[in-house]
């Protein structure tokens, strides 16, 4: 190309990005970084599956790109240690055994007699004494979207800790009006996975809230299969659908809420699904999935010239190439088995 057709070339293309219409609500939305508080309330082997439950949705966040640093894990009981455990240091969600959830980066910031109501709503609030390391704090602003998952044993209105005391939904909706009163989230995406799940949300009154539930009230949340091999079952029915739904996004996939929100037909749960949207404003069609479960990726879009500085490179020295390292899914192909 001649000098002359390269001039042309540029004044051609500068009069292309001239046209381009920036969209009108590009960068007006407030949300800038994504946070996820994941919670298992419950102790004893026998409540296995809690563990399992929060594991999971933990490993999910974090194969989309949110980093440990954004995320908050409170596990009530160290099942992977657990003596009846017969595969020390692991946890399974699924009896093929084809992955361990627990795995060798899981970074738990309350453990064991840590999860409590008291910390669970200091956490939330923002009201963690001074000395608490900063793993351990909520540290979001009013561009913070969170996902705050809870799983254990609950009743109408009422959320079990550790077996010996309760968070009611009224207790939870005030923590949350502080939480918007202080400014510390922008959208908050609610999942609770536990018996009469959708008690949890009913009181809630601040805005920007999507709440899903695996129940209604008068329903229990049913788990979903056993493994024999170490005699209790392993995940609830609602999570592991969730799971399989989230097994197939990507972080820069097109799936949406919308479709979140219908993982769990009535037929695979058995319970009937809750989900509240009045308290949300933005359409559940079109916001993506990874607005809660990924991370943020700022674009900025502008219509004037950037100059580019070019780059010098020592071409004597060979570049490494990186290895792509990539999650395994979490369910096996199970068609070999059918």
């Amino acid at each position: 190309m001649n000098f002359n057709a390269f001039v042309v070339f540029a004044l051609f293309f500068a009069r292309e990005i001239q046209s381009w219409q920036i969209p009108e609500n590009f960068g007006k939305t407030g949300h800038s970084n994504n946070w996820a508080v994941l919670v298992d309330t419950s102790r004893f082997w026998f409540n296995y599956r809690h563990v399992a439950n929060v594991l999971s949705i933990y490993r999910s966040v974090k194969r989309l790109g949110i980093p440990d640093s954004q995320i908050i894990l409170m596990i009530a009981d160290d099942m992977a240690c657990n003596p009846r455990n017969p595969r020390p240091a692991t946890v399974f969600n699924n009896i093929k055994q084809h992955i361990n959830v627990y795995g060798d980066d899981v970074e738990v910031d309350y453990r064991g007699y840590e999860v409590t109501v008291e910390n669970f709503v200091r956490l939330l609030t923002g009201r963690l004494p001074p000395e608490t390391p900063r793993s351990k704090k909520l540290l979001t602003d009013e561009g913070s979207n969170i996902l705050i998952y809870l799983t254990g044993h609950g009743g109408n209105g009422f959320l079990k800790f550790q077996d010996s005391e309760e968070i009611t939904s009224q207790d939870l909706s005030d923590a949350v009006e502080q939480m918007w009163q202080k400014r510390r989230y922008h959208e908050i995406l609610f999942v609770v996975d536990t018996c009469q799940a959708s008690s949890m949300y009913e009181k809630f009154y601040s805005p920007n809230i999507l709440a899903v539930a695996s129940s209604q009230v008068g329903e229990d949340s049913l788990s979903h299969h056993v493994d024999p091999n170490i005699g209790v079952y392993i995940i609830d029915r609602y999570t592991f659908y969730a799971l399989e739904f989230l097994e197939t996004v990507e972080p820069s996939g097109t799936k949406t809420l919308n479709e979140f929100l219908r993982v769990c037909p009535q037929s695979a749960c058995l319970s009937k699904v809750g989900v509240r949207t009045d308290l949300f404003r933005r359409d559940t069609r079109k916001v993506p999935v990874t607005d809660f479960f990924g991370s943020l990726r700022p674009v900025e879009l502008t219509n004037s010239i950037i100059n580019v500085t070019p780059v010098t490179h020592n071409r004597s020295e060979t570049p490494e190439i990186e290895k792509k390292l990539f999650y395994m899914p979490q369910f096996p192909d199970t068609s070999m088995y059918s």
